[in-house]
Order: C-alpha cells, then sequence, then structure tokens
C-alpha cells in the first residue's frame, strides 16, 4: 500500500509519500505562501535532486493537485498514476476528547473536528481544507484522521483536570489534552525496542523540544501526564510561547496596556519565549551562537529554557515515582549538545551520569548519551510523527475492509 501524509497548515501542506512494503520514503516535500500568486513548491524525490516550482497556488485543493501532478510527472515523479495512491493520512492536532486514538474520516468525524475549531482555531481548519483538499482530489480514496492528542487521553484525572469550577470541564471541555503525542509515542516505544525492554515495563520522560516544546511522563507505555494544557500554550518555554505563567498577568497588562484578547493570545504565543528574552531569535541555534559571543540576553534566554525543562523532568520523575528512561527529541532535543549536556548535569539526584562523547555525537539514529554506570539511560531518538501516520492510516485501512 502507498499511503500519502499530509501535514496541512493555514497557509502550507506538508507532505511524504510511504510505501509501506517497507516503510520506505518515496518522497516529500512541502507547499509553502499557499493563498499567495507566489507560492513554492519543493518537491524532493528520495535519491534524485530536488524541484522547485513557484506559481499561483491560492486555496489546499490546488495545493493537493499541485503535490499529485508532481508525484506523477514523467520526469520528477515517483509515481506511475494517482491511483496507486491507496489511502492518505492526515495529522490533525486537536481531537478533543471524542478521538482516543486514529479514525477513519467519515461525515460525523468531519462534524466532530469542526466542533473543535475552538479548541484548536489555528490548527483543525488548517487539517479540515487539507482533508476537503484531498477528497476533491482523490475521490474514494480512503482518509484516516491521526491526533496530536489522542496519545494523551490515557492521563488520569487527577492529571488533566484545572483546578477550576467543574462546570467549565462539563459544559466546554475546558481541561488539559497535551500535544505532540504522536511524536510522545514513537519516540517512547522507540526507546524501548533500542534498549531491549518491554515498554510496559519502564518509566519513561520523552521531551519533544523544538520551536513548540512539551514533556511527557510515560508509565507503563501510556501517557500519564503532559506539560501543554488545553492549547500548547502551557508548560516549558518555547521558540516564541510563553510557557507557564500567572494567569493574574493576563489581565493585569491587558488593563495597563489596553490590549484586546486578541492581542495578548498574540503577545503570548507569538511574541514571548526565546524570542522575547533574547531580544534576536526564537531559534536556539541563534541564541546558543549569542551565548557563545557572551551576549547576556542570550545566556538569560538559554538558562531559562534548560532550567524549566529540568524542573518538567524532576516533577515528572515525582509522578512516576521514578524514571528508568529521558529521551530527547526534536530539532532543539536532537541537535543541541550543549542543552542535553546542562539538563544532564543537573539529574546526577536522579543517578544521571551523562557521556560527554557520546553527547556530542551527531547521528540521525537512536543513541545512549550516558554511562555504563548512570542509574536513568538518557536517550536520544529522531522523531518520525509522519511514520506513525502513516503507519496507523495502513493499520486502519486494512481493518476497515
Amino acid at each position: 500500500m502507498k499511503i500519502l501524509v499530509i501535514n496541512a497548515g493555514s497557509s502550507s501542506l506538508k507532505y511524504q509519500l510511504y510505501d509501506m512494503t517497507d516503510e520506505s520514503v518515496l518522497a516529500k516535500g512541502l507547499v509553502e505562501r499557499i493563498g499567495m500568486d507566489s507560492s513554492i513548491l519543493t518537491h524532493k524525490p528520495t535519491g534524485r535532486e530536488d524541484v522547485t516550482e513557484v506559481s499561483e497556488i491560492l486555496e489546499h485543493t490546488t495545493a493537493i493537485r499541485k503535490v499529485i501532478d508532481i508525484l506523477t510527472d514523467k520526469e520528477n515523479g515517483v509515481l506511475g498514476s494517482v491511483d496507486e495512491i491507496q489511502a492518505v493520512g492526515h495529522r490533525v492536532v486537536h481531537g478533543g476528547e471524542a478521538f482516543k486514538e486514529s479514525a477513519l474520516v467519515d461525515d460525523a468525524a468531519k462534524a466532530e473536528i469542526r466542533r473543535l475549531f475552538d479548541l484548536a482555531p489555528l490548527h483543525n481548519p488548517a487539517a479540515m481544507m487539507g482533508i476537503r483538499a484531498a477528497e476533491l482530489n482523490m475521490p474514494g480514496v480512503p482518509q484516516v484522521m491521526v491526533f496530536d492528542t489522542a496519545f494523551h487521553q490515557t492521563m488520569p484525572e487527577k492529571a488533566y483536570l484545572y483546578a477550576i469550577p467543574r462546570v467549565l470541564y462539563k459544559k466546554y471541555k475546558v481541561r488539559r489534552y497535551g500535544a505532540h503525542g504522536t511524536s510522545h509515542d514513537y519516540v517512547s516505544k522507540t526507546a524501548a525496542e533500542y534498549l531491549g525492554r518491554p515498554v510496559e515495563d519502564l518509566k519513561i520522560i520523552t521531551c519533544h523540544v523544538g520551536n513548540g516544546g512539551s514533556v511527557t511522563a510515560v508509565k507503563g507505555g501510556v501517557s500519564v501526564d503532559t506539560s501543554m494544557g488545553m492549547t500548547p500554550l502551557e508548560g516549558l518555554m518555547m521558540g516564541t510561547r510563553s510557557g507557564d505563567l500567572d494567569p493574574a498577568i493576563v489581565p493585569y497588562v491587558m488593563n495597563k496596556e489596553e490590549l484586546s484578547v486578541s492581542e495578548v493570545n498574540s503577545m503570548l504565543n507569538k511574541h514571548s519565549g526565546l524570542l522575547a528574552i533574547s531580544g534576536i531569535s526564537s531559534d536556539m541555534r541563534e541564541i546558543t551562537e549569542g551565548m557563545e559571543n557572551g551576549d547576556a540576553n542570550s545566556t538569560l534566554a538559554f538558562e531559562m529554557y534548560e532550567y524549566r525543562l529540568r524542573k518538567y523532568i524532576g516533577s515528572y520523575a515525582a509522578a512516576m515515582n521514578g524514571v528508568d528512561v529521558i529521551v530527547f527529541t526534536a530539532g532543539v532535543g536532537e541537535n543541541s549538545v550543549v542543552l542535553r549536556q546542562k539538563v544532564c548535569e543537573q539529574l546526577t539526584y536522579l543517578g544521571v551520569e551523562v557521556d560527554e562523547a557520546l553527547n556530542a555525537i551527531r547521528s540521525g539514529e537512536p543513541r545512549r548519551i550516558t554511562t555504563a554506570n548512570s542509574k536513568v539511560e538518557v536517550l536520544v531518538v529522531p522523531t518520525n510523527e509522519e511514520l506513525v501516520i502513516a503507519r496507523d492510516t495502513h493499520r486502519i485501512v486494512l481493518n476497515s475492509k
């Protein structure tokens, strides 16, 4: 089965085409600047040169058509016909309480996703545009939705409820949902496989840290707590998101600065985090460079980022009454040698002993960065959310026949 995996944003669309015979990637790419007359399609067929096209792509239906055209192009394509695509898997950020696992797209599922627009106003409408565009371009091809929140639906009430009037949960489902669940699921299972131990026997803390970031406590293979909340704003300090803060700050600042709800929402999501503290960038690579060059604001931004990450690791060790494995993944987690080093150096009370030489190695494979004597295994595991989407799509479509 060949499966097209789609991650649709409001003005972008990422794709990967898998051959599930061996789970190989035949091609991948990105459509940027959807809605403009100078949209960019970057197509990367495996083992061949990249192809870039600039054209007018005003909406997602055209974007999907362009993707299909390039996938079936005689010179740059990897398919003889669109009919070879037997299923489409979509990343959907928010599944609320309705979706505890991936689901086949049907009218009822689409109606539920629309109902959840309020919980993910930036992401779920974009996912629906991707689903609708795929339906129009590939009628009759089964589609599957894979949710960022589904993995965290195993959290107990004590972890997902907020200490606010229960009526807000009953009426509006105000609770912790988390995000990055596909990644946390993948890297926790991959870590267990790498160590040759059943995931059911392990207490794992997974740190998905990129421009967005979250930490999850995985006990016995299931999520028991996670740092992101009802939205992706809660938890860690991120590239442009504030993470945890006193909620009283919001009305206080709104009153002082005469800000609207949308303005304060923009401030906390797009103008905070590393960007706000460093004053130069939301990119950890530039923060690290600034720190190495003696920039005080970059140093402070890095220290705040590392400190908050380390605090969450400690709190989840407490939540699970111990930890066997700590996993770093995503852009920052996989690539920032200095961040991993600084975090691990302050976890010696847990029995962590980082090996500087192992930590400095760069590799696209899962690897250990602790010494043989370390009581806690610390691993770097490259995430692969697209593969999880492809696998779930494959499984669900086969079971639906």
